[in-house]
């Protein structure tokens, strides 16, 4: 869909539309510029017209150079391989808009953010309690991402109003925020009738640590290596992701030897977490021996990242315009035969958790999230393809994986069950796709590549082993972030989790958040 289709499907859903300006600045970006009387109309048309999610919502404060705050409405159209923007300009005088919350659910969670960290209205929003912000420790009226900020300053406090159910026979029972083990902090609250769950209220927010305001003034390759550690478990996801959105806007072409070892080492990132999440399902319901033999397996595959970078967990690899390592043959022979021992003890513990019955029983039909019910709260990544949900950035980016046949995994029946069967899927999927590209290396050959600091915007993507990451960075003339803005998966599909656990006594609570298995560190950034 070429722009003048692209205004003329938004036309048919609404006759009355203009665009101010409609650009593409890369070949996988459209911008829509729009007033506000259209604002809204523009996005849920794109949202029909893509069956997509609301797939990052934000703000940047513009009021030094052009007296206007701006808001970006990012869209997937994954037919075209391509991102559509909705941009908005609004007055300083006058910081609000129309919020989308109430037509589309996936917008409400960015709202919540636009209107903390800018306070920017989002009229109409039925929920405008702080996500990040805690009311405890953070006074109102003082907005962290607006430029002009330096500090908080004291002021008034309150306390956060949960959700309650009321009724004879209901009983809340509050987990968190401080967990046993080494999981991160967030607050949990369950309201039961008898033993089924029939709500859960999360609250979270509990490792914000201002991650966006972080990056503004560095330069981008210095954020770089900033990116890696806004989400530990998924540090080469989010470098790709930021690394794509600077070398749009430098202008770079990354060599395609560069791009297979970036794949590569994604599919390694895959590999380890998705495998250590199925030993963690088998510890929640008290099956230790997988759980172990998972963590032998997770341990062999991280001596392999750092075999092949120096850095278990694939930090300081990234770089803008390509990558600091290179798979040489040796390299690539040691890789190779260390996958094969790997993928022989990944097929025993799949065998291990398939054919027990007890671990079965407590897996099949449990924590069960519906199509529908993932389409309408905007799930993404793995969450969602468990769910019927048809999304992987690597089917819609990336002319590596289209070339190595990329084959999406997906399951419908939506329980924790179904979470582990994607899971063994993209692991096989992963193997393979490692041997494919690996070969590739030997024909590819390395380019230099020298990329220089410039202004622009651009958003770059990777599909991380829970979803999508997406960065969103604009830049001044002298090459420094001026806005950068981040997008976890994780942030997508909390709510899934509270709508999953529904029907569910609370002991099994525990196998369902280790079958999403979300980031507090990328929820709360």
């Amino acid at each position: 869909m070429d722009s003048p289709e692209l205004i003329s499907g938004i036309k048919k859903r609404c006759p009355d539309f203009s665009a101010l300006d409609v650009s593409g600045p890369y070949p996988d970006e459209v911008r829509i510029k729009v007033e506000a009387r259209n604002f809204k109309a523009a996005c849920l048309a794109l949202h029909k017209m893509f069956s997509s999610p609301v797939m990052t919502f934000f703000a940047s404060d513009e009021r030094n150079e052009r007296g206007v705050f701006v808001v970006h409405v990012v869209f997937l159209e994954a037919k075209k391989s391509r991102w559509v923007m909705v941009v908005m300009d609004i007055p300083e005088a006058d910081p609000r808009f129309d919020s989308l919350a109430k037509s589309i659910y996936s917008a409400s969670l960015f709202e919540r953010q636009i209107k903390e960290m800018f306070g920017i209205e989002p009229e109409g929003n039925p929920d405008l309690r702080r996500l990040h912000l805690h009311d405890e420790v953070w006074p109102a009226g003082q907005y962290p991402l607006r430029r002009d900020f330096t500090k908080m300053s004291p002021g008034a406090l309150s306390e956060y109003a949960f959700g309650r159910v009321e009724g004879e026979g209901i009983f809340e029972v509050p987990v968190g925020p401080v967990h046993a083990g080494i999981i991160g902090p967030g607050h949990f609250r369950f309201s039961a009738a008898g033993e089924p769950i029939i709500n859960l209220e999360l609250r979270l927010g509990f490792t914000h640590r201002g991650a966006e305001k972080l990056f503004e003034g560095r330069s981008c390759f210095e954020a770089l290596r900033l990116s890696e550690c806004v989400s530990g478990d998924a540090a080469f996801a989010h470098s790709l992701a930021f690394a794509e959105a600077a070398e749009k806007i430098m202008g770079v072409c990354v060599p395609v030897r560069a791009a297979c070892i970036r794949a590569v080492l994604s599919e390694l990132e895959r590999l380890h977490n998705h495998i250590s999440d199925m030993g963690g399902m088998a510890l929640d319901v008290g099956f230790s021996f997988p759980s172990a033999y998972a963590s032998v397996i997770k341990e062999a595959l991280l001596q392999v990242n750092e075999m092949l970078t120096g850095s278990r967990y694939l930090k300081k690899v990234n770089a803008v315009g390509g990558v600091l390592v290179d798979i040489d043959e040796a390299k690539k022979t040691a890789l190779l035969a260390s996958l094969r021992e790997i993928k022989r003890d990944f097929h025993e513990l799949a065998k291990m958790l398939l054919e027990s019955v007890s671990f079965m029983d407590r897996v099949d039909t449990t924590g069960v999230l519906r199509k529908k019910t993932a389409e309408d709260l905007g799930m993404v990544g793995l969450a969602a393809r468990a769910s019927g949900v048809a999304m992987d950035l690597r089917q819609s980016f990336g002319s590596v994986y289209k070339e190595a046949g990329f084959k999406i995994v997906l399951q419908v029946s939506g329980d924790v069950l179904a979470r582990l069967r994607v899971r063994i899927g993209e692991v096989e999927e992963s193997f393979r796709l490692i041997e494919i590209l690996a070969g590739r290396l030997a024909s590819s050959a390395t380019t230099s590549i020298e990329p220089s600091c410039r202004e622009g915007s651009a958003l770059g993507c990777a599909e991380g082993w829970r979803g999508p990451v997406l960065y969103w960075l604009k830049t001044d003339a002298a090459g420094s972030i001026q806005r950068c803005k981040i997008t976890d998966a994780s942030f997508h599909n909390w709510q899934g989790l509270s709508y999953a656990v529904l029907g569910n006594i609370i002991p099994d609570f525990p196998l369902c958040n280790k079958s999403f298995n979300l980031s507090y560190a990328g929820n709360d950034l």
